[in-house]
């Protein structure tokens, strides 16, 4: 009965979580019976797609489907294993013979590893591509300076870079074959034995990745890195987690100013900011306190105060997440050519019935490219995100009445009569001066008054010069914005 891919996804998902769980607990046959089942789950992912496609082997239709075309070393490897497959004691021939996994296997894995995964695309990954060293820079935001040529320059720029060695610890895939898995033809074996190196490589890695102890294994991006930090045992310490509460612009911020220095203390830019969390705390935690409502109704997740990338990981541990610039950490993968690179057969009591279990070895490394690029978070006491607001009143909103109720210049008559809408008029008097008074409709609103560029004070005297005086009154609304001025032509004309 064929499977749906409903129960395919989740059993994919189940399993992945099952060889975590195994990782963490470092128990070989736990680690062992996790792959023998993931082994299982993707040889019927791949059996569905195969008998999908009518168990065509032409290899120029399976490219135009997108299968993968072998090249002939390629070819050469499969045909080997699967007579290997077939012999009754494999053990003999695979030590006599040189049954190592093709490079361009290994490439293939790690194209779509670096492409497709969620954290090693998103991290400083890289094909060790039989290199034992590599040079690092310790902070990639340099300054050039003007001056003379001289020893202590060329010291200075020597400094900012460390050799780094890309293939320490050994990376152990384990490959369950059934033996009618050889029926399918090499195209076929390829896909299977692909995908249970990716499902293993970015699982071991993955859990290396967040929080490796460096003892035989890639150091975490939960420890602490650098010339000052006492490891024992090849253990490197574990850093001590911030607790946060909530992913404001106040503590978000706090967080990537850190980040933004290297443990010199020079700046540098924040750039591919990763969080990776346990998809447990995702749901439970990180999601409701990163989800808002907008105003049409509809709901906008990760919503946060910086760009950063949520990325979820069964390696982190519950209530805990890892904040830091993905691209500061380093990992590399590639072949082992020395003996321990070709396919060995394992005999342990552990292998299924009509099943081998196969070693692949890899030789990987990994760890933060400085202290600071990476932080440890305590996400206990994360809250769900809460939208501000106030209620606003009638009352509260501020008057825009820019408007005069009186103007009246001592006993003179204005031309025409004062009215709130009118702004302009003239008066005449004959004394040297008369008391201004200026009062607005709103009394939250603003008057002030000059006369000929005076400034005059409302209700006190205004002083004429023969002639026409210009007086202006400007009335500012109590919102700020508003405004209108009156302008009075007054004529003074001395008396006998």
């Amino acid at each position: 009965m064929p499977i749906s891919n409903d129960l395919i996804n989740q059993n994919k998902n189940e399993l992945r979580q099952k060889l975590h769980d195994a990782l963490a607990s470092a128990n070989p046959e736990e680690i062992i019976n996790a792959m023998m089942s993931l082994g299982e789950d993707i040889e019927q992912r791949v059996r569905k797609e195969y008998e999908e496609m009518g168990q065509e082997r032409d290899e120029q239709v399976l490219a135009a489907r997108g299968k993968r075309l072998l090249t002939a070393e390629e070819k050469t490897f499969y045909k080997s294993f699967s007579d290997v497959m077939k012999l009754k004691d494999p053990q003999q021939a695979l030590s006599n013979g040189d049954l190592t996994l093709p490079t361009t296997v290994i490439d293939a894995v790690f194209d779509e590893l670096q492409t497709s995964h969620p954290l090693l695309s998103r991290i400083n990954f890289r094909p060790s591509r039989g290199a034992t060293e590599i040079m690092m820079a310790l902070n990639p935001y340099q300054m050039a300076t003007w001056g003379e040529i001289c020893a202590a320059a060329v010291t200075e720029i020597s400094a900012g870079f460390v050799k780094v060695k890309t293939g320490e610890f050994s990376l152990t895939a384990y490959v369950p074959v059934c033996y009618t898995l050889v029926e399918l033809g090499p195209v076929w074996i390829d896909e299977f034995v692909r995908q249970v190196l990716y499902e293993a490589l970015s699982n071991g890695l993955e859990y290396a990745i967040i929080d490796g102890t460096g003892n035989n294994m890639p150091i975490g991006m939960t420890r602490q890195v650098g010339s000052t930090v006492s490891v024992t045992g090849g253990v490197y310490p574990q850093k001590t987690p911030v607790a946060i509460t909530n992913f404001t612009p106040s503590t978000v911020g706090p967080l990537l100013s850190q980040l933004a220095l290297d443990p010199s203390g020079k700046p540098r830019q924040v750039r591919d900011v990763i969080m990776v969390v346990n998809p447990v705390d995702y749901y439970s935690r990180v999601f409701p306190a990163t989800t808002v409502q907008s105003m049409d109704g509809t709901y906008r997740r990760d919503v946060l105060p910086a760009p950063m990338e949520v990325i979820q990981s069964a390696a982190v541990p519950i209530g805990r997440a890892v904040l830091g610039l993905g691209y500061r950490y380093l990992a590399t993968v590639g072949q082992n050519t020395g003996p321990e690179g070709r396919i060995r057969y394992s005999d342990h009591a552990l292998f299924l019935q009509r099943q081998r279990l196969y070693l692949a070895e890899l030789l990987a490394n990994g760890y933060p490219m400085d202290n600071n690029a990476f932080m440890y978070l305590d996400i206990t006491g994360l809250t769900p995100a809460v939208i501000p607001t106030q209620a606003v009143t009638p009352s509260a909103i501020p008057n825009a009445d820019d408007t005069l109720k009186a103007l009246t210049i001592g006993s003179s008559a204005l031309t025409p009569v004062f009215n709130p809408i009118t702004g302009l008029y003239s008066a005449e008097t004959s004394n040297a001066s008369d008391t201004v008074t200026a009062t607005a409709n709103n009394s939250g609103a603003t008057v002030s008054i000059s006369n000929n560029g005076t400034p005059v004070t409302s209700g006190t005297s205004a002083s004429w010069t023969e002639g026409v005086n210009t007086l202006s009154v400007t009335v500012t609304a109590a919102n700020g914005i508003n405004s209108r001025t009156y302008t009075v032509q007054v004529t003074y004309t001395p008396g006998d």
